[in-house]
């Protein structure tokens, strides 16, 4: 396999490894929540609050679907980056080939299902009714674009199961050039409300996806497939959908999570959605440390695993989690100190000052709840993304589970009795405690689920290798 684009992480220091892999991950991660963000931003400064609380009520519905697509990719990519680190070229391509399958069946699913049903689900979750039009526009046009999301999040997730994770950072700030160019001609030049935004995101996507392809086409030999490496084969791709499906779920379990706390929301008013909108796409900025980390653990602790070598996943995990808890104490301790400022930047100078003044106090709120957990969150990501390197996706499925239970049950509770106890800023808080609380019980199962599983490698490596070794000997003879 070519050695200039790919990055064989079964050799040399874990954590320069894990660092090198990470920052053109985090630097596109944060790229990808910043023009996610400008839509945001935008949208709240120039047209009204309404809008900026219209698209974050459609947030939470969006994650859902498009939080399956991406998690789904991810998950198709851990067998192309353990075969990388076993050495198998064929593999590599017979795992590329059947993803692709998997993956143009699953955006044809997608699209309907969610099409279909972005109405019910606005309307389920109570949507207020100034702002269900604004968010059902922005919906629908996201929706519609899932394919293309799904396209080029895949040729992502590959390349950087091959250890590249610079060449998707290029075409994703090309895609944030994109998405900025058009946000601002679609809703300011041709007045196209919070649709416009949603067209500016997905033309994006396509014209980086497709800029993409022609790139790893010319630069990634080893990706090239021929007619035998889209041989179906059933074992196969279930092995894939084993992966595939329960991190898909994780995500998609995430948003059912969010959109029954987006529910609760909603009947607090359009002024607290908007202090919350503002407050999760900080979060979601000041997060990307952590979830980068993840994403590069889910590559390294793959690649190891593939080439059976346990005292370097010890050693990346442990080396790993010490660096995201330094990052998360540096972003939080900011963002704590910056809350009013950053808030502020969703909204128009011309906003009412009394309105605006609320939506950033609920902004800062949430920050201020939130961050005492975002430890919390860093190990989650760190140790989640282990498991699923090393195909546990039960675990996280399970872990998935937990969070979605104590997080939708939190959030009905809290808001229910602190709102009939002190009143509605108290059922704020309650909601605003939800997430994090969830993100705790999460955070245990997996860090005991890893140090359970990390007993194990030895012996599984170990029959692994005689296996092999079994197997070797009888093509000898």
């Amino acid at each position: 396999m070519s050695k200039t684009l790919t990055n064989d992480m079964t050799v040399g220091s874990p954590i320069k490894h894990i660092i090198k892999f990470t920052i053109p991950l985090l630097i596109g991660n944060i790229f990808q929540v910043l023009y996610n963000m400008v839509d945001t931003i935008i949208v709240g400064r120039t047209i009204s609050v309404e809008a900026l609380a219209a698209v974050g009520a459609a947030g939470a519905v969006t994650f859902l679907i498009v939080g399956f697509a991406l998690g789904f990719t991810n998950g198709l990519s851990i067998i192309v980056a353990q075969r990388f680190g076993a050495g198998d070229p064929d593999g590599v391509r017979r795992s590329v080939g059947m993803g692709i399958y998997l993956s143009i069946a699953a955006s044809v699913l997608l699209t309907v299902i969610s099409t279909l049903s972005a109405r019910s689900f606005l309307e389920f979750m109570n949507t207020p009714a100034d702002i269900i039009d604004d968010a059902y526009s922005y919906l629908i046009v996201i929706y519609s674009g899932i394919t293309f999301q799904l396209f080029y999040n895949y040729i992502s997730c590959v390349i950087r199961a091959l250890g590249d994770s610079k060449t998707p950072l290029y075409f994703l700030l090309i895609a944030c050039v994109i998405n900025i160019i058009l946000d601002l001609t679609f809703i300011i030049n041709f007045h196209m409300g919070v649709a416009g935004a949603g067209f500016a995101t997905i033309i994006a996507q396509a014209l980086s996806g497709v800029l993409c392809l022609i790139y790893v086409a010319k630069k990634f030999p080893q990706l090239h497939l021929t007619r035998k490496d889209f041989k179906w084969d059933n074992q196969f791709a279930l092995r894939h959908l084993s992966l595939a499906i329960p991190m898909a779920f994780q995500m998609s379990v995430t948003a059912i999570g969010v959109m029954v706390v987006q529910g609760v929301l909603n009947t607090f008013g359009s002024t607290v959605i908007a202090g919350y909108t503002a407050a999760n796409k900080i979060e979601q900025l000041i997060s990307q440390p952590q979830i980068s980390f993840g994403l590069a653990m889910a590559t390294f602790v793959g690649q190891n695993y593939g080439a059976m070598k346990e005292k370097r996943i010890r050693e990346g995990v442990r080396k790993c989690s010490a660096v995201v808890l330094l990052f998360t104490l540096a972003t939080v301790t900011i963002v704590l100190i910056f809350s009013n400022q950053i808030a502020g930047i969703f909204m128009d100078s011309g906003t009412d000052p009394s309105l605006k003044e609320n939506v950033i106090f609920y902004t800062r709120t949430y920050l201020k709840i939130a961050g005492v957990f975002y430890f919390f969150l860093s190990i989650l990501f760190v140790f989640r993304n282990s498991l699923q390197g090393m195909g546990n996706s039960g675990i996280v499925l399970c872990g998935s589970a937990v969070e979605l239970t104590a997080r939708i049950i939190l959030s009905l509770v809290l808001a229910k009795v602190l709102t009939s106890l002190y009143g509605e800023f108290y059922g704020y808080l309650g909601v605003c405690a939800a997430g994090p609380i969830a993100w705790l019980s999460a955070c245990t199962l997996f860090v005991v689920s890893y140090f359970v599983k990390i007993k194990k490698l030895p012996e599984i490596f170990r029959k692994q290798r005689e296996l092999k070794e079994l197997d070797n000997a009888e093509h000898m003879y």
